[in-house]
C-alpha cells in the first residue's frame, strides 16, 4: 500500500504540472486586461501600462510562465491584483467553506441514494422500481443552480426552515445554512449513485452465495442488508469517487446562487476581472484536490474488499 501511494503521488507531478500549464495559457489568452479592468474605463494608457508593469504583465510569456512555476513549487501563487493581498491568504479564507459543502453534499448524496437503491433491490416491487426511474430521470434533467433555486423558494422562501444564503459564523450556523446547497448538490450525483447501486445489489442478488442464503429460509430483503449490499458498497465508493468532479463543478456553481463566501464566488469574481493569479491558483487546488479524491476512493477500495491488490 505505502509503494503504491508512492507511485500515485509521484503520477499527481505531471497532472498538476498539465492542469497548471493550461489554467497558465488559458488565461493568457483570454480576453482583457487585469490593469485595465482595475483602473476602469476613464484610466489613461499611460496608467495601464504603468500598472502592467507594476504586475508583470508585460513580461514575456515564457517569463511569465517560468515565474508562475517557480512560485506554484512552494506554495507561493502571487498577489491578487484585484483583492490586494495574498492568494494564498485568499484560498485559506475561502476554501473552507467549499470544502465543507462538498463534504455535506457527499454526506446528503449517500444518505438519498443508499435507501432508494436498498427499497428497490430488498422489495423488488414495481412500485419502488418506477418511483426511482422518476426520481432519477426528474433530477438528472434539472441543473443544479435551478435546484437550489427551487429549494430557495419552498424551503427558505415560503416556510422561512432555512436560510437562503450566507455562510453564518460558527460551526453550527454554517451546517445549518449549507442543508439547502448541499441537497441541490448532492442531487446532481444522486441519479448516477442510485443507478448504479440499485445494479450491483441486484448482480449480488444473483449470485449463488444469495440464492444458497435465501434458499436457507433468508429473507431477501436480510440477503440485501447482511450479504448484497457490503459488495454493491465496493461499486458505490468507486462511482462516488468518480463523482467528485461533478460535486466541484456543483459546488462552485450553488455557492454563487446561495452566496456562500467559499472558492465558487471568489472564481467567478476573479474570472470576471481578469485576476489571473486567483484563478490559476484555484485551477490547480481543484485539480490537485480532484486528485487526491481518486487516490483516496482506491485506497478505501481496497479496504472494502481485501480481495483487491493495488499493483499499479
Amino acid at each position: 500500500m505505502g509503494k503504491y501511494i508512492a507511485r500515485r503521488v509521484l503520477l499527481m507531478v505531471p497532472i498538476v504540472l498539465g492542469v497548471a500549464t493550461l489554467s497558465f495559457v488559458l488565461m493568457q489568452l483570454a480576453p482583457g486586461d487585469p490593469a485595465a479592468a482595475y483602473l476602469g474605463d476613464k484610466a489613461t494608457p499611460e496608467a495601464v501600462a504603468q500598472l502592467r508593469h507594476a504586475w508583470g504583465l508585460d513580461q514575456p510569456f515564457l517569463i511569465q510562465y517560468v515565474q508562475f512555476l517557480g512560485g506554484l513549487v512552494i506554495g507561493d501563487f502571487g498577489p491578487s491584483f484585484i483583492f490586494q493581498t495574498s492568494v494564498l491568504e485568499l484560498l485559506k479564507l475561502r476554501m473552507p467553506a467549499t470544502l465543507m459543502l462538498m463534504l455535506v453534499s457527499v454526506i446528503f448524496a449517500v444518505a438519498i441514494s443508499v435507501p432508494i437503491a436498498l427499497w428497490v433491490a430488498a422489495t423488488k416491487s414495481p412500485t419502488a422500481a418506477v418511483v426511482s426511474r422518476l426520481f432519477t430521470a426528474t433530477v438528472q434533467g434539472m441543473p443544479a443552480f435551478f435546484v437550489g433555486t427551487l429549494l430557495i423558494l419552498v424551503l427558505g422562501v415560503n416556510t422561512g426552515l432555512f436560510p437562503v444564503g450566507g455562510y453564518g459564523r460558527n460551526l453550527g450556523e454554517h451546517l445549518y445554512s449549507l442543508v439547502l446547497p448541499g441537497i441541490a448538490v448532492a442531487l446532481t450525483i444522486c441519479p448516477v449513485l442510485i443507478r448504479s447501486l440499485t445494479a450491483a445489489l441486484n448482480d449480488s442478488l444473483s449470485a449463488e452465495y444469495t440464492n444458497f442464503a435465501m434458499s436457507k429460509g433468508l429473507s431477501r430483503s436480510k440477503t440485501v442488508a447482511n450479504y448484497a449490499f457490503r459488495n454493491a458498497g465496493i461499486t458505490g465508493v468507486s462511482i462516488l469517487g468518480i463523482q467528485v468532479g461533478h460535486l466541484v463543478g456543483g459546488a462552485l456553481i450553488v455557492e454563487n446562487v446561495f452566496a456562500i463566501p467559499g472558492a465558487g464566488s471568489l472564481l467567478m469574481q476573479s474570472v470576471l476581472a481578469r485576476d489571473y493569479n486567483v484563478v490559476q491558483a484555484l485551477t490547480v487546488v481543484f485539480g490537485i484536490l480532484v486528485v487526491l479524491v481518486y487516490l483516496l476512493t482506491d485506497i478505501v477500495y481496497s479496504l472494502v474488499d481485501p480481495r483487491v491488490r493495488l499493483g499499479g
